[in-house]
């Protein structure tokens, strides 16, 4: 099976009253971990490559390695996704370059700015068959002042009238997720009514949550007892997210969690064998580690057995 987009994933997502995990990768072992966790747990997949991986990693091996993982599990439904396009040209540059489903994000711009960039971006992505998601609102302020969360949470109505002028496929909102470890000051919440609101206001259409790592709490302590320092931190609660899923949230974007997987794997061996320098000996433990996060998460989305 060659790379699938999103729109039929979504459909059969909202449809079936799940959510497909899109996680980012930016190395083989990750890609490798996400690839392998989605084949014993028979779930569709959306890998995710951001600007900064797509540096990183150089896109020509990324776009290859993804091809590889495809190759492995020729029957899995795996979509190749930008993830926080932040320009018209990236986004025109992932589509010629063979990604199946492209984000751009020019949610830092006002309203009006928002739709033209992200109309540009849609007209050249539908007219090869690639289908763009889009940003509206912007990931949740810590600030306690009154109005501070309703400057930042997407408006429903808005959300509404941005879709039917640009024609994007699906819709990033801000609801209460940010990204990192650090996502709560004080008791975590979500603001499930604006998400009904917008359901209600946008029927079957798939609404995206970013920032929506847990953070567990047993990933971070393996990371700080081997010399990590994370205090304090504050995911998505887990019940959370599994009921985002049943409503219209059709992709849940996973990032920091397989970050501290990875990291907490790697300082575990060299804190008990130092003098290890052979890569795979502490790679091999880290995917290992990143898997079993993954496969946790479809479960959780229940996108687990949907492929």
């Amino acid at each position: 099976m060659p790379l699938v987009g999103t729109r039929e994933m979504f459909k059969k997502a909202y449809e079936g009253g799940y959510a497909v995990g899109a996680f980012n990768v930016n190395n083989m072992e990750l890609l490798q971990a996400i690839a392998d966790a989605g084949h014993e747990e028979r779930s569709p997949l959306i890998l995710q490559v951001s600007s900064g991986a797509r540096k990183y990693a150089r896109r020509e091996y990324l776009t290859h390695l993804v091809k590889a993982a495809v190759e492995t599990y020729p029957d899995l439904p795996i979509a190749l996704h930008l993830d926080h396009g932040d320009s018209f040209e990236l986004c025109k540059a992932c589509v010629d370059d063979g990604f199946s489903s492209v984000m751009i994000d020019a949610s830092h711009f006002g309203f009006e700015e928002n739709v033209h960039i992200t109309k540009q971006v849609v007209e050249y992505a539908h007219a090869r068959n690639v289908p763009v998601e889009a940003e509206l609102g912007k990931l949740t302020s810590t600030s306690d002042e009154p109005g501070a969360k309703e400057s930042v949470y997407t408006d429903p109505d808005e959300a509404k009238r941005f879709v039917e002028l640009t024609g994007c496929d699906s819709l990033a909102i801000s609801i209460g997720t940010s990204h990192g470890a650090y996502k709560f000051k004080g008791e975590p919440t979500l603001d499930f009514a604006r998400l009904e609101r917008i359901q209600k206001l946008l029927p079957n259409y798939p609404i995206v949550l970013h920032g929506a790592s847990s953070v567990p709490k047993d990933l971070v302590e393996t990371c700080n007892k081997y010399g990590g320092q994370l205090p304090g931190t504050r995911g998505v609660p887990e019940e959370f997210l599994s009921k985002a899923a049943q409503m219209a949230v059709c992709k849940i974007n996973v990032d920091t969690d397989l970050r501290i997987a990875l990291t907490g794997a790697i300082r575990k061996v060299f804190a008990e064998s130092p003098g290890e320098f052979d890569p795979r000996k502490y790679l091999g433990p880290a995917r290992d580690a990143v898997r079993e996060v993954v496969r946790g998460k479809v479960k959780l989305f229940g996108c687990a057995g949907k492929a």
